[in-house]
C-alpha cells in the first residue's frame, strides 16, 4: 500500500473536501480522485460517496480514520527516530541499589544528565532481588545491583563496576563494651541495624552468627542507609555495610570496625539488562558511564 494514498485521504478529511485537498497537496484533482480509488481497491471497501454535489464519507470511511492516522503517526516517528537517538532522547528506567545509589552513583547520574540532558531518568532505589527479578520480566531496562543474589544464570547481561569489602561497624563507646565477634558460642546484648530480610549484607552477617553460633539482642530493621549510620553513631546497635558507605564516618573516628573471622567479605556490584534486550544508545551511554575505566 503506497502511504501517499494515506495521506490524501488524511489530508481530503482535514481539509473538507477533494478540491481543497488537492490544493494544499499541489496535485490536481484527477490525481486525488486516482489514489482513492487505489485505496478503496486495495482496501476493497468505498471511503466516498456523493451525496448532492459532495464526496462524504461512507461508514467505511469514518472506521479507517484513526487507523490512517495510526500509521501516519507511527512513520512520523519513525522519520525522527534516528535523531532522537543521535540527541540521547527518550525513557530510561533503572533499578538501583540504595548503597550504590546513595554513594556511587551521584557522580555518574550528573554525567549522564549532561551528557543526555534530553533524555528522562526513571529512577528506583531497590531491593537486590527485586531489580533482578524485574529485569528477568522486562519492566526495568537496566538495574545496578549486588550479583551476590544470583538466580539469574545466563538471562541477565551484566557489567562488573567493581568488588567491594563489607565491615561490621560501631560507636567507639559500643566496641568498647562488645569488642568481640569472632568468639562463637555467645549472647551479646547488642542490636543489629539493618536493611529488610533480602538485604544482601544482613544475609551475609546473619549466615556468619548462625556459623559462629553467635546470638545478638535482637535486629531493627531501617531502609535509610543514612538513618542506619546515625543511629550506629549513636550507641544504639551494630551494622553491617559496604565500606564506601561508612568511609568518612571511618575517617572521622565517628564509627570503627570490629574484627569478624569471615571467609570473603567483598561483594560483587554489576549493571545489568536483559539479555534479550534491545541496547538503545541512551543505555548504552549510561553503562559507558558505569563500567568506566572498565571494559564494557
Amino acid at each position: 500500500m503506497d502511504m501517499k494514498y494515506l495521506n490524501t485521504f488524511k489530508t481530503i478529511v482535514e481539509e473538507g473536501s477533494f478540491s481543497k485537498a488537492a490544493e494544499k497537496l499541489n496535485y490536481t484533482q484527477s490525481t486525488i480522485t486516482f489514489q482513492i480509488g487505489q485505496l478503496e481497491q486495495e482496501l476493497s471497501s468505498q471511503l466516498f460517496e456523493k451525496i448532492g454535489r459532495r464526496m462524504v464519507l461512507t461508514k467505511a470511511g469514518v472506521q479507517l480514520i484513526p487507523y490512517v492516522n495510526d500509521v501516519l503517526t507511527s512513520i512520523d516517528r519513525m522519520r525522527y527516530f534516528e535523531d532522537d537517538l543521535a540527541q540521547f532522547q527518550g525513557e530510561l528506567s533503572i533499578g538501583i541499589a540504595e548503597t550504590q545509589l546513595c554513594y556511587k552513583m551521584p557522580d555518574i547520574l550528573k554525567a549522564f544528565h549532561q551528557q543526555a540532558p534530553n533524555s528522562r531518568l526513571l529512577l528506583r532505589s531497590m531491593n537486590c532481588y527485586d531489580i533482578r527479578d524485574e529485569l528477568l520480566n522486562g519492566t526495568l531496562d537496566l538495574g545496578v545491583f549486588y550479583e551476590d543474589v544470583g538466580g539469574f544464570g545466563s538471562n541477565l547481561t551484566t557489567y562488573r563496576l567493581g568488588e567491594y569489602p563489607v565491615v561490621l561497624v560501631v560507636s567507639p563507646e559500643m566496641k568498647n563494651a562488645w569488642p568481640d565477634f569472632i568468639t562463637p558460642d555467645r549472647s551479646i546484648s547488642v542490636s543489629f541495624i539493618i536493611n529488610e530480610t533480602n538485604c544482601i549484607f544482613r544475609q551475609m552477617f546473619e549466615q556468619y552468627l548462625r556459623e559462629k553460633s553467635i546470638i545478638i539482642d535482637h535486629t531493627i530493621e531501617l531502609w535509610s542507609i543514612p538513618t542506619i549510620k546515625n543511629l550506629v553513631k549513636n550507641n544504639v546497635g551494630i551494622s553491617f555495610l559496604p565500606k564506601f558507605a561508612v568511609q568518612e564516618e571511618l575517617d572521622r573516628g565517628e564509627l570503627v570496625e570490629i574484627p569478624i573471622d569471615m571467609e570473603n567479605t567483598d561483594i560483587s556490584a554489576v549493571c545489568g539488562h536483559h539479555k534479550n534486550k534491545w541496547i538503545s544508545p541512551l543505555m548504552q551511554a549510561f553503562i559507558n558511564l558505569c563500567v568506566k575505566p572498565n571494559e564494557v
